[in-house]
């Protein structure tokens, strides 16, 4: 993770795409912010409500990460992809406008994300970057061998292992440590994946309603029906490194820690920054690694107090 001065984006871009759950067509504009605004997405077709990108808001983590502002009720589904691109290049503030209820799905990862992101390039602000520095090991578990840790460390590193009974998955690890050059060649290209066989369950379930092979690596009985196939053999590995990336830049603020994660989901990296916040020794805020525990509370605690989503496999 990049240290320094907060950035934003230097001007305005914007991209269209299909909702992955939704099937609906959106337009997405991403735009600069103020020192010490983060991430709030707006939804344009909700007179502008107005949805904090933040753990406390999460509302459903049903195969993506869902966010819901509590007074007006306006949600912003699949914010992931996305929130692991601006996290990913160093993007602490922006505003995020929307025509719809869903993120744009566009391949099924980051890279076109950092694509626009690059087109208008980031702006350094005149604020010193605030860090989440986690002081103790935090860890929750799941069911099915689920399980996620933070623990201290001096940079942002991701490790995951994920391990599913078909074979052209398997067990597989993936670890990064957080810098722009290395989110854009590890992990920002990796697609979101899924089953043949578990499409026409998640669709009557209003979900994956607009998922194709053209933003989805699905897997058949033997291997991807993509004709292009994987894009690394750990692809999928990588896809969960990413998503760790985008569901921790829902603490607020980029963190100083190790995230370990064994059979990851949203729903378990949601329980993670719950348990992690609802200890109060367990982490402080640091400015160019000053220690602000007041800061700390105001930016956190007095944000909203809203109980993490149920855990749901992802």
């Amino acid at each position: 993770m990049m240290k320094g001065m907060q950035t934003t984006l230097k001007g305005a871009v914007e991209v269209r795409g299909v909702g992955l759950h939704s099937g609906s067509g959106v337009r997405m504009r991403l735009a600069p912010a103020p020192v010490n605004h983060g991430v709030i997405f707006i939804r344009t077709d909700m007179g502008g409500a107005e949805v904090p990108a933040l753990w406390n808001r999460v509302v459903d983590t049903r195969l993506s990460t869902v966010l819901e502002d509590a007074v007006t009720r306006a949600r912003v589904g699949t914010v992931e992809h996305l929130m692991a691109a601006l996290a990913g290049v160093g993007v602490d503030n922006a505003r995020v406008y929307l025509d719809g209820p869903e993120v744009p799905v566009m391949d099924g990862s980051s890279a076109p994300f950092v694509e626009a992101i690059e087109t208008v390039g980031l702006a350094r602000q005149g604020a010193a970057r605030r860090y989440i520095q986690v002081r103790k090991p935090v860890r929750v578990s799941g069911g099915a061998g689920q399980a996620a840790m933070l623990a201290p460390a001096e940079a942002a590193h991701f490790a995951c292992s994920i391990d599913f009974a078909h074979p052209a998955i398997g067990r597989q690890d993936a670890a990064l440590t957080l810098t722009p050059a290395a989110f854009r060649a590890e992990v920002a290209s990796a697609r979101t994946f899924g089953f043949a066989c578990e499409v026409e369950a998640m669709r009557a379930a209003g979900l994956a309603r607009g998922g194709s092979l053209e933003n989805a690596v699905v897997f058949g009985n033997s291997g991807p029906l993509n004709p292009e196939g994987l894009r690394a053999p750990d692809e999928c590995a990588r896809h969960k490194l990413l998503d760790a990336v985008g569901d921790m830049a829902l603490a607020g603020t980029p963190m100083l820690a190790a995230y370990t994660a064994e059979r990851p989901s949203h729903g378990l990296n949601n329980a993670l920054l719950a348990a992690l916040f609802a200890d109060r020794s367990a982490w402080t805020l640091v400015e160019e690694g000053v220690a602000d525990i007041a800061q700390a509370a105001l930016l956190v605690c007095a944000r909203g107090n809203r109980r993490p989503a149920q855990i749901a496999r992802a």
